[in-house]
């Protein structure tokens, strides 16, 4: 009834959803919470009597009788506090993972600049610290509502019950401290907020100086950047134990104020034993009941402070989720021809105010190639952002005869393939870089990216390990992996921007006849400064001051000075090689 299923939480933005979900447990929690809080008074009523029995010195059999209920009702209320501690442990967890897995398909399905300004190492502190942080606020808040407020009020009625003035005047400063305390949550709310943006940070140093060890190691800037580290991690410790005390440190001074109504008790609840009102009994019951809402009452100061960490790790967190998309499924209807359809096109890059180009209209159909040049920061690259969907853009684009901007991000991911300047290994084996999970033979791609003779070389076939990024690999191996991975999948648009700068130009070659012998069913977007393979594509877009002209290879030399003047100096270079 209770197993951990991680089933998608539809609105993961309203921490309402995750309370929704897990209905079912926290109606448990509920009722063993109301059972346990609301009998702790009576525990504390058959002290009492258990007492008088010894004091007026009753039989035996009473004073047994009396013990044997005592430690009844104590086992009884103390297996209602085991049910409700594991119910909500148990809500506690199955919530972690619930936020964990919205956020991470909230990554991997995310627009590019969802993330745009959190570096990794504060990425990181999200999806687990702060996810940790807001998870067990939320389950301290849940146990809090029957540790402290139901049993609070289990006390209080009990104390009213024995003697309405003498209760009164000794709860006289339990709201003064509950008062103080909602005082102080702005400060713990504004010192947990540094702390874990120091937290942060530190994560990002972490990862960039173990990403970068040897650049700095043989630049010799490792001690500085040590001596950076250290320091930054020391300021995280100032921070972070400021964070703590604020938090912990203030519940023993909310229960000393309230235990100031002490002084009330004794001297009303001693007149009441002096006039024969109580038994001796009854005030030790009244004291102990005092004692324990005085106790309450500093844990509900702390309680403020707790919510508050918990809601600045919530509010870190929140903007990340995203509304919960299945992953894309193959249909059994035949798939569209590849068609693609780019209308008065315009791309500008986040935080920019310039567009990277306007205006561009070009169409291509399965089985074409459309080569891809210009000049630095001409436009190229952000042709490359905007046809993967990923990017907001403007104009229109048609992949299979649907507006690309409109389809969920699961079918663009299906249909297109995007390979970038970094080729992105993972520290997996060769398959898995390929295949990503997938499964499936490799042997045609490895062979249409001219892959053959590493393989054979490799005494572990597609199962050897690439090391970190590929860190065992050359530069020109690392490109064709990447390249046979935006392969493998038979997207209907295969985009790829700069795959042969560190590919020779005879392998270049190769690898494009078997594009277009062997991969006729797509689209190819080549973006790329080298010419030499630009005759054997259908389309060329240049881009020049924002703009594309689109036209054949040969069209361009004959009316486009710029791409001829490109052309002549790339054709020249290579000769001059030769």
């Amino acid at each position: 009834m209770f197993r951990l299923r991680l089933t998608p939480v539809e609105e993961p933005q309203r921490l309402s959803s995750y309370l929704k979900r897990e209905w079912k447990i926290l109606a448990v929690v509920t009722v063993t919470g109301i059972l346990f809080n609301g009998s702790m008074s009576y525990a504390a009523v058959l002290q009492g009597r258990l007492i008088d029995t010894v004091v007026n010195r009753m039989a035996l059999s009473a004073v047994l009788r009396q013990t044997l209920i005592f430690v009844g009702a104590i086992a009884a209320i103390q297996l209602m506090r085991v049910l409700k501690r594991y119910f909500v442990r148990l809500f506690a967890n199955r919530t972690g993972a619930a936020m964990r897995m919205m956020l991470y398909n909230s990554v991997l399905s995310k627009d590019m600049d969802t993330f745009g300004g959190i570096s990794a190492g504060d990425l990181m502190n999200r999806l687990v610290g702060d996810v940790d942080i807001c998870v067990e606020g939320m389950r301290k808040v849940i146990t809090e509502i029957f540790d402290t407020g139901v049993l609070m009020l289990s006390y209080l009625t009990a104390m009213l019950l024995y003697d309405v003035k003498t209760t009164i005047v000794s709860c006289l400063f339990i709201p003064a401290a509950m008062l103080l305390a909602d005082k102080l949550k702005f400060v713990v709310e504004r010192s947990t907020k540094l702390a874990r943006a120091q937290s942060g940070a530190v994560s990002s140093l972490t990862l960039s100086h173990a990403e970068n060890a040897l650049l700095y190691r043989v630049n010799s800037a490792d001690s500085r950047k040590r001596a950076e580290y250290d320091k930054e991690l020391e300021k995280l410790e100032e921070l972070s134990v400021r964070a703590d005390v604020l938090e912990n440190s203030m519940q023993p001074i909310y229960s000393a104020f309230a235990l100031l109504g002490i002084v009330g008790i004794l001297y009303f609840g001693g007149k009441n034993v002096a006039t024969a009102v109580w038994s001796i009994g009854d005030f030790t019951a009244y004291l102990t009941i005092f004692l324990a809402l005085s106790t309450k009452a500093g844990k509900a100061g702390k309680l403020f402070n707790t919510y508050q960490k918990a809601a600045v790790s919530w509010n870190r967190i929140k903007p990340g989720f995203r509304a919960w998309e299945p992953p894309a499924e193959k249909s059994g209807a035949e798939e569209p021809d590849a068609s693609l359809s780019c209308v008065d096109l315009s791309f500008t890059y986040p935080d920019s105010e310039s567009e990277a180009f306007e205006a561009l209209s070009f169409e291509a159909i399965s089985g074409e190639l459309i080569g891809v040049t210009g000049a630095v920061a001409s436009g190229k690259t952000a042709l490359g952002l905007a046809l993967t969907g990923l990017y907001p853009y403007g104009g229109e684009i048609l992949l299979c005869g649907e507006e690309l901007g409109r389809t969920s991000l699961a079918e663009r991911s299906r249909r297109v393939a995007y390979m970038g300047h970094d080729p992105q290994l993972l520290s997996d084996t060769l398959y898995e870089n390929i295949t990503l999970g997938d499964g499936g033979d490799i042997s045609e791609i490895l062979r249409a990216v001219c892959f053959e003779e590493e393989l054979e070389a490799m005494p572990d076939g597609v199962n050897t390990l690439l090391g970190s990024g590929g860190i065992r690999l050359s530069g020109g191996q690392r490109a064709r992996i990447a390249l046979a991975r935006a392969l493998y999948r038979r997207s209907k648009l295969v985009i790829l921007d700069d795959p042969f700068s560190a590919v020779d130009m005879e392998t270049e070659g190769r690898i494009i006849q078997n594009l277009r012998r062997g991969f006729s069913d797509r689209i190819i977007v080549l973006i790329s400064h080298r010419l030499a393979v630009f005759p054997q594509t259908d389309k060329v877009l240049f881009f020049e001051n924002g703009c594309a002209h689109s036209s054949t290879h040969a069209e361009l030399l004959s009316e486009c000075g710029a791409y001829k003047k490109l052309w002549d100096a790339q054709k020249g270079g290579a000769a001059n090689e030769e």
